[in-house]
């Protein structure tokens, strides 16, 4: 039977916000998700800022079982190639009747406003089916619900270098400084998810190093092949 709701991609980070919103926007129903679109630095084939191997994110790709267009980004990457490599993937996307784009956002407005901005351009919109909700109760939401995630990336300027590599948890969130959003929504951490109800299976990874690039502290996923 052909659905009659309006279609929607979802921007796939690899991390838990993602994640919920696709849980979150499946509860509600309200849209079709046929895809997701995701951005991969192409210089080490790994997932923009989250820095997590594309090889991991193919194992996500294949737990959510939806296809997912990769849009490949430089490294350095100035906002206009971004911005015109997104406009060249997304007006396929629209062409083919796809509206709507729905993201993980929390409470940034600047980054809710240039999205909306540059998906109008295009004749498309964007939903935000987590906007607005406390940080500290929708992290242990997530908890709740079973979404299990670990540190991929942190900021050492915002958060100890100690918090890479660990399982984004309740103790995790506990012993959070003061002032570091528990969704860490101001960059303080990125994530990498490997179960929850959005999966039909959990990925079994683990922490094989952890580095320095860029200023930022990596949590070097692999997968665990040991089990």
């Amino acid at each position: 039977m052909t659905s009659t709701l309006p279609k929607a991609l979802l921007s796939w980070s690899s991390g838990k916000d993602s994640a919920y919103a696709l849980v979150e926007a499946r509860r509600t129903g309200d849209f079709e998700i046929v895809g997701l679109i995701t951005t991969i630095t192409t210089e080490c084939a790994r997932v923009s800022m989250h820095g997590v191997p594309e090889a991991l994110l193919d194992q996500q790709l294949e737990e959510l079982r939806l296809p997912c267009r990769k849009v490949y980004i430089p490294a350095p990457c100035s906002n206009a190639t971004y911005e015109r490599l997104m406009a060249d993937t997304l007006e396929i996307d629209r062409n083919a009747g796809i509206e709507h784009v729905i993201f993980g956002d929390l409470f940034l407005e600047d980054i809710r406003s240039y999205r909306e901005e540059r998906l109008r351009a295009l004749g498309m919109r964007g939903v935000f089916p987590l906007w607005g909700r406390d940080t500290k109760e929708l992290a242990h939401e997530m908890i709740d619900a079973g979404v299990v995630a670990t540190i991929a990336c942190i900021d050492p300027r915002k958060l100890p270098r100690s918090f890479v590599g660990r399982r984004f948890d309740d103790r995790l969130l506990s012993e959070l400084p003061p002032g570091v959003d528990p969704c860490g929504e101001n960059g303080e951490f990125h994530t990498f998810v490997t179960a929850g109800p959005m999966f039909s299976n959990a990925i079994n990874t683990r922490v094989d190093t952890v580095v320095e690039r860029d200023g930022f502290m990596y949590a070097d996923l692999v997968p665990n092949c040991a089990s």
